[in-house]
């Protein structure tokens, strides 16, 4: 058993789990959940080898899921419904279909949590990206850095230092090094292109409690040297939002929603994500 690092904001009613993205931590929700307690119990959640969750190995959806399940045990949570960002979308769907039955997971909310195959053209350019970036030892001035790029996405500086700072590894002569390590970063890539490979009308097959899928549809800031990727973002994107329409039209018990944000949805717009989630929370059955 692995307990992963949590955080209880604390508040009353249905039960929500927070879940961050790739190379990020749980600080990511704190906007959000601030608000989020006025109408719910709110818990947030490291995944292992982010933040301050250990880490596991081998890195695995249903490794993650167990923990991540022992982890609410834990922390007096039965049920839940799971709000996942990015990487944290992908386990919070997959915690509900590992757990069907309404006594663990009531809903799950994938917000813009959709990756693709090795194959898709452009995947192995991100992968060698998200990979070089990885377990990588940072200058200390990564924070600034880091606080600055933020300010492009109209981010703050004062929560995205928070947010920088909870999300890497401070080292003793002033430098920082970036999680999650470069060896669960390669078995990560690999659940994801694996999921990916799938596409997602045929991922959320067997999924039967609701869930709630998001894209983000406003593209990042190109930065220069790297109009591909946002070649690349506007193909995925296109790609996605036929799939997820189709899934609206066939699948009754998943919902699908767009909200006007990036991919960094939580720390950009924290006010809209949260009256999202609790919109659809007032909307589940019973």
């Amino acid at each position: 058993m692995t307990l992963l690092h949590a955080h209880d904001y604390g508040g009353d009613g249905p039960q929500l789990v927070l879940l961050h993205g790739y190379s990020r931590s749980l600080t990511d929700w704190d906007p959000s959940a601030a608000l989020l307690t006025a109408g719910h119990r709110v818990l947030a959640v490291d995944l292992p080898g982010h933040g301050r969750s250990p880490d596991i190995s081998p890195w695995t959806l249903p490794g993650v899921v167990r923990d991540l399940a022992d982890t609410l045990d834990a922390h007096g949570v039965p049920e839940a419904v799971v709000v996942g960002h990015s990487l944290g979308g992908l386990v919070a769907v997959e915690y509900a279909r590992a757990n069907p039955d309404r006594a663990r997971a009531r809903a799950a909310v994938n917000l813009d949590g959709f990756w693709w195959g090795r194959e898709y053209p452009g995947a192995e350019r991100v992968s060698e990206g998200l990979l070089a970036s990885s377990g990588a030892i940072a200058s200390p001035g990564y924070i600034e850095e880091q606080v600055a790029n933020a300010a492009r996405l109209g981010i703050s500086a004062e929560r995205a230092e928070a947010a920088t700072r909870a999300a890497a590894r401070p080292l003793p002569d002033g430098r920082w090094q970036t999680l999650p390590e470069r060896a669960a970063a390669w078995e990560i890539l690999d659940e994801l292109h694996r999921l990916g490979a799938l596409g997602v009308t045929t991922w959320v097959d067997g999924v039967d409690r609701p869930l709630l899928l998001v894209q983000a549809v406003r593209r990042l800031p190109p930065a220069p040297g790297h109009e591909w990727f946002d070649e690349f973002n506007a193909r995925f994107a296109s790609d996605l939002s036929e799939q997820l329409a189709t899934l609206s039209r066939t699948r009754p018990t998943v919902s699908v929603d767009r909200i006007d944000a990036s991919h960094p949805t939580i720390p950009e717009t924290p006010h809209a994500v949260a009256a999202l989630v609790a919109d659809f929370v007032r909307g589940l059955p019973g």
